[in-house]
């Protein structure tokens, strides 16, 4: 396996690009949502790679190495030795055609080789927890999915997907790598705090919660963001909401608000909001986001990774508002425990796509999720 990295900032790229184009070939593109106004850029990586596998999205920054950057292009360039490497994309108008989206990304990728599918989703207008149930319901069990929505800043307006030098605002795209040479691991962890009661969601749909407790659940949540409120939805980045089935379980999942709607006082997040559930407003803990993101670093250590490594970190972007200035140090503390000479690369994002532990592939919020890819010697 052979890896090399670029970027496109201020107008040009700052190096030649390297001569990797293979039908084994992956090309990760992650930029900022602006260049979804600039389709020469991914025309020329393109014809420089025409026929090797290319998919990208819109970030809230770009993570090159222990980088970030706006208004850029980062890119990584694999090319396979012993890996087949198949792409696959879905049209998704609108949140109610996730499950759809992502069961027709399955059934294009399915192999009894595959062994590992890295997606990307536009990341507005989507539930992202029933995208992820279309994918794991029609690929077997012992497949690695791994992904993220994409974003636009902290504005949840216009995100765009592209693949193979194409960019939409409307669609999925992932790509499948098939064998037994390919070693792809995965770490997912948080490390925010719940404060405040714990309430239960009495009325919801979907994605969209409409009560807590019985009361309205935007009236709710302003009073808590006091004079946050008014920068809502952006606001709301640094307050998630973690939700667990019941008062026993030891496990919560993170929701982020994608959207308000002031006459309905509801909010729209990233993924479901099951009715009867339990949810708990959180709050960050800078020390505790680090040691977050240093303990996905550890957990992405799974498998033996030998020789050219590659690290996709997808961070959210309420770890960045939050973290503000110290944001890097949790993409340092990542890379410190990869192994010496890992490149990485990456995004933040509306939500990650990674496996609990061992187990099935599930929509994440305000975690540092890696995707770590290497080939057997």
């Amino acid at each position: 396996m052979r890896l090399a990295t670029l970027r496109f900032a201020q107008g040009v790229w700052t190096g030649e690009f390297p001569d990797l184009d293979s039908e084994q070939t992956l090309v990760l593109v992650f930029g900022a949502s602006s260049y979804g106004e600039r389709p020469e850029l991914f025309a020329q990586l393109a014809q420089a790679y025409p026929r090797s596998h290319l998919i990208g999205c819109s970030t809230a920054g770009e993570i090159d190495q222990t980088r970030i950057w706006d208004e850029s292009l980062t890119v990584a360039i694999v090319r396979f030795d012993k890996t087949r490497v198949r792409r696959a994309r879905a049209v998704l108008e609108d949140a109610a055609g996730s499950f759809e989206a992502g069961g027709a990304i399955a059934d294009e990728l399915r192999s009894p080789e595959l062994r590992a599918a890295f997606v990307l989703s536009k990341g507005t207008d989507v539930n992202g927890s029933e995208l992820v149930r279309g994918l794991v319901a029609r690929l077997p069990e012992q497949v690695v999915v791994t992904g993220g929505l994409a974003g636009d800043g902290a504005r949840f307006g216009r995100t765009w997907v592209m693949t193979n030098g194409y960019v939409g605002s409307s669609s999925v795209v992932a790509i499948g790598l098939y064998g037994d040479a390919v070693r792809v691991s995965h770490g997912s962890k948080g490390g925010w705090d719940t404060f405040g009661p714990e309430r239960v969601v009495t009325s919801a749909k979907g994605n969209v919660l409409y009560a807590l407790d019985g009361r309205p659940a935007l009236a709710l949540y302003k009073e808590y963001l006091g004079e946050r409120a008014g920068g809502l939805p952006g606001s709301a980045l640094l307050f998630p909401l973690a939700l667990r089935s019941t008062t026993e379980d030891g496990n919560s999942v993170v929701r982020t608000v994608l959207g308000v709607d002031e006459a309905m006082q509801s909010m729209t997040f990233a993924g479901d909001i099951p009715t009867g559930w339990y949810a708990k407003l959180m709050r960050a803990n800078f020390d505790r986001l680090i040691l977050g993101a240093q303990a996905a670093g550890g957990a992405a250590m799974g498998a033996a990774h030998t020789g050219s490594t590659l690290c996709v970190a997808i961070s959210c972007v309420g770890r960045r508002l939050v973290l503000g200035e110290r944001s890097e140090e949790e993409i340092e503390a990542t890379l410190d425990m990869l192994p010496e000479g890992t490149k990485q690369i990456g995004f933040y994002s509306y939500g990650e796509l990674s496996p609990h532990a061992t187990g099935r592939c599930d929509l994440h919020n305000q975690t540092m999720t890696l995707t770590v890819m290497s080939e057997a010697a």
